[in-house]
């Protein structure tokens, strides 16, 4: 009877381990593929008449001061998500898939407000090209992925080995599909609807974080 308990436990655990990491892998996949970080940059390149060598690696650069500051931000997060686990009997089990749920809702309802990331022209207006790129990583940075943040607090609260691996997932998978999405776009290969699909995704993301929520929370 012991051991079918640990047992029990046992899969509880890796379960909710699976669907936090299953939840940062679907996140970061989608946050890669909105263009509201990556599509600001492509069009200053073509406006500069920068090469598509040069936007890409502009393009990195900027990727990773994004990448950098959310990053900072869910190890914070992480730290803390590990301190209340160990201070807050329920924070696990309740406290932090209610905080996707809450978080998911946020993000649909920010579907019907369009807020995403650009630079203003007089930003750009007559700037020399390191003003220019100064600008694009500094707008990055300050503009981190909240909607990974909560996945970070939550991995905290299991094990480092978790919040380092969604953290080297997340930064590698995003860096990769602005990259990728750049590429892809500056050479004409395929014509979207950016504008609608920037809009739209942040329904996504919210959904992607509810359902997260829901599931973490009646397997934990």
């Amino acid at each position: 009877m012991v051991l079918l308990q640990l047992l029990f436990i046992y899969l509880s655990e890796h379960k909710q381990m699976y669907s936090i990491i299953i939840g940062s892998l679907l996140i970061s996949l989608l946050h890669a593929v909105i263009p509201n970080h990556w599509l600001p940059v492509l069009a200053i390149g073509k406006k500069e008449g920068w090469s598509l060598a040069e936007t890409s690696r502009i393009t990195f650069l900027a990727g990773m001061a994004h990448v950098i500051s959310t990053v900072i931000i869910g190890l914070l997060l992480g730290m803390i998500g590990g301190e209340l686990t160990e201070n807050i009997e329920h924070f696990t089990h309740i406290i932090a898939p209610s905080v996707l749920v809450l978080l998911g809702l946020y993000f649909v309802r920010q579907h019907y407000t369009h807020h995403h990331f650009h630079l203003p022209k007089e930003q750009i207006q007559k700037k020399t090209k390191k003003s220019i790129i100064l600008a694009l990583v500094i707008a990055m940075f300050l503009s981190p992925c909240m909607e990974i943040e909560a996945y970070f607090l939550l991995a905290g609260s299991k094990s480092w080995y978790l919040l380092a691996a969604i953290a080297a997932m997340y930064s590698i998978i995003t860096i990769a599909g602005m990259l990728i999405w750049i590429r892809i776009v500056y050479i004409g290969l395929l014509k979207l609807n950016w504008h609608k699909w920037e809009h739209n995704a942040g329904i996504i993301t919210g959904l992607v974080l509810i359902v997260s929520g829901i599931i973490s929370f009646f397997i934990s």
